[in-house]
């Protein structure tokens, strides 16, 4: 579904939230955040999406990731989990289903949590994912919209996911590339959310369907800043840049670069194939992140003991447009 179409539709609902104990839909953040009475906050997620991979395990493995993901991105941890299963059980034996629940339940175990149940229906393809529930690390989460002026922004893993597994699909990937995007896919982002939550930083978001700028506009959005980020800083997967490109981009992404661009200032040197990968649709991407400038070497050091994160920015002033790209 395209960010537009999303947004109109929500856009039509009234939302009747008691504003004193839930949080999230407003500035569009990773999870729903509810104040129970006793004051303790409890955050929840949810996400499913069809195969990526031929893989089932690997199907399995990256689906949970992913959708652990965005407790991570709140400076939470998870407590526990509920499926999510649609699957073609008239097409396809029950061993690939059993595949697929085998490697988010592996995922889960990683993360140190159990999945407690769910639900499953017959579709025509498989889709999964998980219901995950959380709480946060310490006291106070870290939401997309408190990103402050001459903060750094800091990536924890590489883009380019929605483009490798295109050519994957395409039968034109290599064996290497599609163990790179793998591994890439089902690593948590449980040691960069630790990091974070102890150096306190301002804000943060992560990486998944509307890309890197698409992500990176509602957390300034949301904060009432724009960025600068420097298209030679972003590491992107082995290929990621050949097969752009050839055109080898998934219609997801376009679609994420057309509905963003209105808010883009790109420099004139940043070609068309190198703007649709930024606006690349990712699953399980990394943490976006807003440091304050005081701390983000330090950041960055301690990162690197477990996670490859680079700078690709800074938060600037409120400009007329929302990002610019060098």
């Amino acid at each position: 579904m395209s960010p537009d179409t999303l947004s109109q539709v929500l856009r039509s609902i009234n939302q009747d939230l008691n504003e004193e104990q839930s949080y999230g839909f407003e500035s569009m953040d990773d999870c729903c955040i509810y104040t129970l009475e006793s004051g303790e906050k409890i955050i929840q997620s949810v996400d499913f999406f069809t195969p990526i991979v031929d893989n089932p395990y690997d199907f399995g493995r990256i689906a949970a990731a992913n959708s652990l993901s965005d407790i991570y991105a709140m400076g939470g941890f998870p407590l526990f989990a509920l499926n999510i299963l649609a699957f073609p059980s008239d097409d396809l034996p029950n061993e690939v289903m059993a595949d697929i629940l085998r490697g988010g339940a592996d995922i889960a175990k990683k993360a140190g949590i159990s999945i407690l149940g769910g639900h499953s229906i017959k579709d025509k393809e498989p889709k999964y994912g998980l219901v995950v529930t959380g709480r946060p690390l310490k006291c106070n989460l870290i939401k997309n919209s408190n990103a402050q002026i001459e903060d750094h922004l800091i990536l924890t893993k590489p883009i380019g996911t929605g483009i490798i597994t295109t050519a994957i699909k395409k039968g034109i990937a290599t064996e290497n590339q599609l163990k790179e995007v793998t591994q890439t896919m089902v690593e948590l982002n449980s040691n960069a959310s630790k990091v974070m939550v102890d150096f306190e930083v301002n804000a943060c978001t992560d990486i998944t369907g509307y890309g890197l700028l698409g992500h990176l506009i509602e957390m300034c959005k949301a904060s009432n800043v724009s960025a600068h980020i420097n298209f030679d800083k972003i590491k992107f997967l082995n290929g990621a840049f050949e097969m752009a490109q050839k055109n080898i981009i998934p219609g997801g992404s376009k679609r994420n670069l057309e509905y963003i661009s209105k808010d883009i200032d790109f420099n004139e040197n940043i070609a068309d194939f190198q703007k649709l990968m930024l606006a690349d649709a990712q699953t399980s991407g990394g943490l976006l992140i807003s440091c304050p400038s005081d701390r983000y070497e330090e950041f960055l050091k301690v990162l690197s003991w477990d996670v490859d994160a680079f700078c690709i920015g800074k938060i600037i002033n409120k400009k007329d447009t929302t990002i610019s790209v060098d």
